[in-house]
C-alpha cells in the first residue's frame, strides 16, 4: 500500500525546498565565493546559516503567536468556506 501524503505536507515540502534553494543560490554561494581563504569561507557560511536560522525562528514564533492569539485560523485560507 503506497504512502499517501496530504496536500499540506506537499505544500510545506515545496515551500521548504524553494526557500532552501533560494537561500543557497542567493545568499550562501555568493557569500562563500566572495572570500579566498577557507577560514573566511567557513565564517561566511556559518554566519549565513546563523542568520537563516534566526529568520526561520522569527517566522515560526510569529506563526505560533498568530495561531495562539487569534483562536480562529479559518479566515487565512479563502477556500475554507466559512
Amino acid at each position: 500500500m503506497p504512502l499517501a501524503l496530504s496536500t499540506t505536507v506537499w505544500l510545506f515540502s515545496a515551500a521548504g525546498f524553494i526557500s532552501l534553494t533560494a537561500f543557497v543560490g542567493l545568499i550562501l554561494v555568493p557569500a562563500m565565493n566572495s572570500f579566498g581563504r577557507w577560514p573566511e569561507k567557513m565564517a561566511a557560511g556559518f554566519l549565513s546559516f546563523f542568520i537563516f536560522g534566526i529568520l526561520i525562528t522569527i517566522g515560526v514564533v510569529g506563526g505560533l503567536a498568530y495561531v495562539f492569539f487569534s483562536q480562529d485560523v479559518t479566515g487565512i485560507f479563502p477556500w475554507s468556506g466559512q
